[in-house]
């Protein structure tokens, strides 16, 4: 019984709560990775955004998003709200290529759907930001919502497809 039992924030029962804003998003790259049992269990929850504000930009050579870690610069951010168990979170963890790449932070999240329905509220959400990125990328465009095939041009290399 977990009853009596204190966890941490973003944990929801034995499950964690993680916003996801880039390519594992629904309809995006790597979405699929968030539907393979195999990795674990995520269940989608709903759809938020950032409290506060950070850039979020696609960087290098793959078009890769990412969200600074600068907040209060930028745009909040939009995503989708997963609750994935232990097995899931270390498969994200060594997909976002934690903690040398993006490092995995509590952040407050603003729910706007829950579960289909319309609704705010705000939570805490495990999210993968970075505070390892190269300083010229301060420079590049902030979007507030991420999209492979956006008018950005900046469409993601899958890993498979990499020189």
């Amino acid at each position: 019984s977990t009853e009596g039992t204190a966890f941490p924030a973003p944990l929801y029962g034995a499950m964690a709560r993680v916003f996801v804003y880039g390519t594992l998003k629904q309809g995006q790259p790597n979405y699929g990775h968030m539907l393979d049992t195999a990795k674990g269990i995520a269940r989608f929850q709903g759809r938020g955004r950032t409290v506060e504000r950070y850039p979020l930009v696609i960087a290098g050579k793959y078009n890769i998003p990412y969200m600074l870690n600068i907040p209060g610069t930028g745009h909040r951010v939009a995503g989708e709200i997963y609750a994935v168990d232990e097995q899931m979170l270390q498969f994200l963890d060594e997909f976002e290529g934690c903690p040398a790449m993006y490092q995995r932070t509590r952040m407050s999240i603003e729910v706007l759907e829950w579960e289909g329905k319309s609704g705010r509220s705000v939570m805490e959400c495990f999210v993968y930001s970075t505070s390892t990125y190269q300083p010229e990328w301060v420079e590049l465009p902030y979007l507030d919502s991420y999209d492979s095939s956006g008018q950005h041009g900046l469409a993601y290399v899958l890993r498979e497809s990499r020189e």
